[in-house]
């Protein structure tokens, strides 16, 4: 594909956000923030074990760093801009604590790729377990009063949640909603637990349209969405704004704030869109195995030939896989987040 007037675009635009988020977080450098993350591979910076985690694979990290860096992502992923935005460094990988000098500077990052709310197909730690995490770091000490009072949570979660219990009820969408219901009663337990161990401001994020993701839309080849599951999406969100509210007005006040996915997800489809192959919406991934459901982005045969297709410019795909935003995906969902950020320090 010759490079054109759109490309260099894209680049441009990238590297203005770059600086732009840099800036309007740099006034908020000097409270010393400490950013707290928890739930999925939206924000996992590197916590899988290397020796089995996909995000450690190539052609993962291709965009950013150069080489896989644990993101599920080519690139940046949403606690990336979220920590620019806030003007301190992403905050390490809870698992990588041990390994880095100054490990606690800026935060850290609990989240797992592939966990829930509740128990999902990935053996890895949920929500509940990763916020013992947290409260054991603060039971010893590595987080003071001080850190704790100049800190923010960042919360993606729940996701997983509807992937396992579709993949275990057949796609029977009859009790979903039921389902919603229990999701709800122990992320509400969890996020004030959180609270309670002394985070000063909490941004949850709001389920993305779990039907525009390309692993839902493969089916139509990318033409079309499926609205079943965007409708649970949106009864998750109703559900969980509520519970948000609830919360605040337990001691009325404002320490829980959403982050709208579900409307950014569209708000940054509809650009991609424009620059996508005729009738794919911009749900195509960058990134796919030759045999959808039997390879994936990453998987190579035994002798290590690539068992996955790559398009030429990641910058030009909202999404990197079947499951995860471009690190260009991702940027387009910031901006579109960025006017209700000021929240966060507020």
């Amino acid at each position: 594909m010759p490079f054109s007037f759109f490309h260099l675009l894209c680049y441009i635009t990238i590297i203005f956000a770059e600086v732009d988020a840099v800036n309007e977080g740099a006034s908020k450098s000097k409270s010393k923030l400490r950013l707290f993350v928890f739930g999925d591979s939206y924000v996992d910076t590197g916590n899988w074990r290397k020796s089995i985690g996909s995000s450690w694979k190539e052609p993962y990290g291709i965009t950013f760093p150069g080489k896989p860096s644990g993101r599920f992502s080519d690139g940046r992923v949403l606690t990336d801009y979220i920590a620019s935005y806030l003007g301190i460094r992403t905050p390490i990988a809870y698992k990588w604590r041990k390994e880095v000098k100054r490990s606690k500077e800026y935060g850290m990052n609990f989240a797992y790729g592939g966990t829930g709310v509740l128990d999902t197909l990935a053996n890895q730690p949920n929500m509940t377990t990763q916020i013992d995490f947290f409260q054991r770091l603060v039971e010893q000490k590595v987080y003071g009063k001080q850190d704790l009072d100049n800190s923010v949570g960042l919360i993606s979660v729940a996701g997983n949640d509807y992937a396992t219990y579709l993949a275990r009820n057949t796609h029977n969408l009859q009790k979903l909603g039921d389902f919603t219901k229990k999701i709800m009663d122990q992320l509400e337990i969890n996020i004030d637990r959180i609270r309670g161990l002394g985070v000063k401001r909490i941004a949850v994020t709001l389920i993305e349209p779990m039907g525009c993701i390309p692993l839902q839309a493969a089916s139509s080849s990318y033409s079309n969405c499926t609205q079943a599951l965007n409708l649970g999406s949106k009864f998750h969100n109703q559900m969980l704004n509520q519970s948000l509210q609830n919360l605040n007005a337990k001691d009325n006040s404002t320490v829980f704030i959403t982050l709208d996915l579900y409307d950014a997800f569209f708000s940054a489809l509809n650009k991609f869109t424009t620059h996508a192959p005729a009738g794919s919406l911009g749900l195509k991934p960058c990134c796919e195995g030759k045999e959808m459901g039997k390879y994936y982005c990453g998987s190579v045969d035994e002798s290590g030939a690539k068992l996955y297709t790559i398009c030429e410019n990641p910058n030009l795909s909202f999404f990197w896989d079947t499951l995860h935003p471009s690190q260009n995906g991702w940027h387009s969902i910031f901006s579109s987040l960025r006017s209700s950020l000021h929240k966060l320090t507020t």
